[in-house]
């Protein structure tokens, strides 16, 4: 059996494409501040510029476990998107208030926030938080931008995406695996140490935090706009989880589908539903 002798799990795909193919985060940013992002970055105080990549890099490592450390293991849970839509957007306002000083403070919180509304649709795509190999899809999904205006209408955003991050995350999903297999074959827990998690994921969040840190100061720049202010410093906060919940969701139901019909039939059909 194929997926397409499925309906509802055709439907799923469907609705995955529409969410990973949207347009990029970047466009997105742009239309909301009324300004190409080029501009707003020329208003982007230098110091903002020269630290944000520090701040991202350190705020997605800490964001891992301190998000997953407040939900608790229960697959098929119904996801909570709202409830981390208003806090997001809550802490925008705040930091609205402060300038460039505030942003960089709110960062980290924004960070833990998002990495935890990550966590909380993949749980609610079947998966469970205890599997290491899911931790290291949370922070996957932080390399998923969208489709750009300069990407080939050929191709497909997401499984670019994916093809750039493909050798470091399969190199850290293989280690998480085998550690999570040497913990049940040794009959302890099969949770992993924040250590050892953190050695093994250490390449893949600094990979994925050098794409961050591009749109995270891009996020920055729209906020810093003189219209912009706390109201819009919420908006801005709003439409940035919410990209990034939605690339959690089509990336999620992606998975679940591969481990079902397996990563080739997928993109596959991926590929032939998207056109």
């Amino acid at each position: 059996m194929t997926i397409f002798d499925n309906q509802q799990d055709l439907d799923d795909i469907r609705q995955a494409i529409a969410l990973l193919e949207a347009p990029s985060i970047t466009i997105q940013l742009a239309n909301l501040a009324g300004k190409p992002i080029e501009w707003s970055l020329s208003k982007l105080p230098a110091w903002v510029k020269n630290n944000v990549q520090n701040v991202v890099h350190a705020a997605l490592h800490k964001s891992v476990d301190a998000a997953l450390y407040t939900l608790d293991d229960t697959p098929k849970r119904a996801s909570s998107p709202k409830s981390h839509t208003l806090a997001a957007a809550t802490s925008g306002a705040v930091s609205g208030f402060f300038g460039a000083a505030g942003l960089m403070v709110e960062l980290p919180v924004t960070t833990t926030i998002m990495m935890r509304s990550v966590a909380d649709i993949a749980r609610s795509e079947g998966f469970s938080l205890a599997d290491f190999s899911v931790k290291a899809a949370c922070v996957e999904v932080f390399a998923l931008g969208g489709k750009s205006k300069n990407d080939d209408t050929a191709d497909s955003a997401y499984y670019a995406s994916r093809a750039v991050l493909a050798d470091v995350t399969k190199h850290a999903t293989r280690e998480l695996i085998e550690l999570a297999g040497k913990k049940g074959a040794e009959k302890t827990s099969a949770r992993i140490t924040t250590s050892q998690a953190g050695r093994t994921l250490a390449r893949l969040i600094d990979a994925v935090a050098t794409r961050l840190g591009i749109t995270i100061t891009e996020k920055m720049a729209a906020q810093i706009v003189p219209v912009i202010g706390a109201a819009s410093g919420a908006a801005i906060n709003t439409l940035f989880i919410h990209h990034y919940q939605n690339m959690a969701r089509g990336h999620f139901i992606i998975q679940r589908l591969e481990q079902k019909y397996g990563e080739e039939e997928i993109k596959s059909a991926y590929v032939r539903l998207k056109d």
